[in-house]
């Protein structure tokens, strides 16, 4: 075989190595968007995200996930639900996003799923065949409508393999993350408080009181052991008592949820190294870019421990005021949620 010959062979085993990594490269996260799907267009945050993720002039940090298709369906017993799906609808349409009829259309169309129903409580249900289809989600607040179903999503995706996560936007305020990474140092108390707004269908704090909450576990991590809850018509106030620090310091942890004029959302944080204020609340984008890389990565920001100890905290908080300000043991409600999630998970 002469010289030219050979080469040319050569070239011939080689081009099927070539087109492989011309095909991978066509695949790579770059060129081919994270096409996501919105479970319910009933909240603002369906809307905001959209704009930000569909944005052809979007920074690096929020390209590479497209909106592509939502299933529009709210809540039928909450006003402010029922009247927001019509418009959020037409305004996400004009985003390019496709409407369907069903969560089990939707998951044939899109790789990812914000689940954004305002109502917590159909979460569990929604979720369930995201999970069995194998789809990573995020879950805007709340998590759900109940402590037991909190727990059962956990549970569940880590029985198909799934990573899902939830957060409040104001977790990733600056000054909350500053506080977190140890601007004060160790944490031995913070003071969180924000709007608190009840609807009858939740637990009083899981409706807007979580905002003021994740605030508050952003700063003092998990850990909480007991709770005590002080309510009138216009303000709730929760005391929590965290596992004490490494040298045995005492850790007080509060949220004060606030229904007169002129509620905000903030806070101060105590620490070994000083004291520093929490807020204020920095829009949705620095949420956003969290949910990029999670979709991207399939690492989850923050953990489910975490997240039910937040709900654990809440659900604790109801508890305390139907005993009239009792203490109520973390630990108490936790193990009556974990018996109710188990018959939840049953044949799914």
């Amino acid at each position: 075989m002469n010289q030219r010959n050979f080469a040319f062979a050569i070239a011939l085993m080689l081009l099927p190595m070539f087109a492989s990594f011309s095909n991978a490269a066509e695949d790579t996260p770059a060129s081919k968007p994270i096409r996501l799907g919105i479970i319910g267009l009933d909240t603002s945050h369906a809307i905001a995200f959209t704009k930000e993720l569909n944005n052809e002039k979007a920074a690096a940090d929020l390209a590479g996930c497209r909106v592509v298709a939502a299933y529009p369906k709210g809540s039928p017993d909450i006003k402010s639900s029922t009247e927001r799906v019509p418009g959020y609808t037409e305004q996400i349409k004009a985003m390019g996003v496709e409407i369907v009829d069903s969560i089990d259309v939707l998951l044939t169309k899109v790789d990812a799923i914000l689940l954004e129903t305002n109502d917590g409580r159909p979460h569990l249900e929604q979720i369930i065949p995201c999970l069995k289809a194998g789809k990573p989600v995020f879950i805007d607040k709340p998590i759900a409508g109940s402590l037991a179903d909190a727990i059962a999503i956990f549970e569940l995706a880590k029985k198909h393999k799934v990573q899902v996560w939830s957060s409040s936007s104001l977790r990733y305020a600056e000054g909350a993350q500053a506080i977190r990474n140890g601007k004060v140092g160790d944490v031995l108390g913070c003071d969180a408080w924000s709007p608190c707004s009840l609807e009858a269908t939740h637990p009083d704090l899981f409706w807007y009181g979580i905002h003021g909450v994740e605030t508050l576990f952003t700063c003092m991590g998990p850990g909480c052991e007991t709770v005590v809850r002080i309510s009138t018509k216009d303000t709730d106030l929760v005391v929590g008592t965290w596992t004490p620090a490494k040298d045995g310091t005492a850790r007080v942890g509060t949220f004060r949820g606030i229904r007169h004029k002129g509620a905000s959302y903030g806070g101060t944080a105590f620490g070994s190294k000083g004291v520093a204020v929490v807020g204020p609340f920095g829009g949705y984008r620095p949420l956003i870019v969290e949910i990029v890389k999670f979709f991207k990565t399939g690492k989850p920001p923050v953990s489910a421990e975490e997240t039910i100890d937040i709900y654990a905290f809440m659900e604790a908080a109801d508890e305390s005021k139907r005993q009239g300000g009792a203490a109520v043991k973390v630990s108490d409600v936790m193990k009556k949620a974990s018996a109710e999630a188990v018959k939840k998970i049953e044949g799914n």
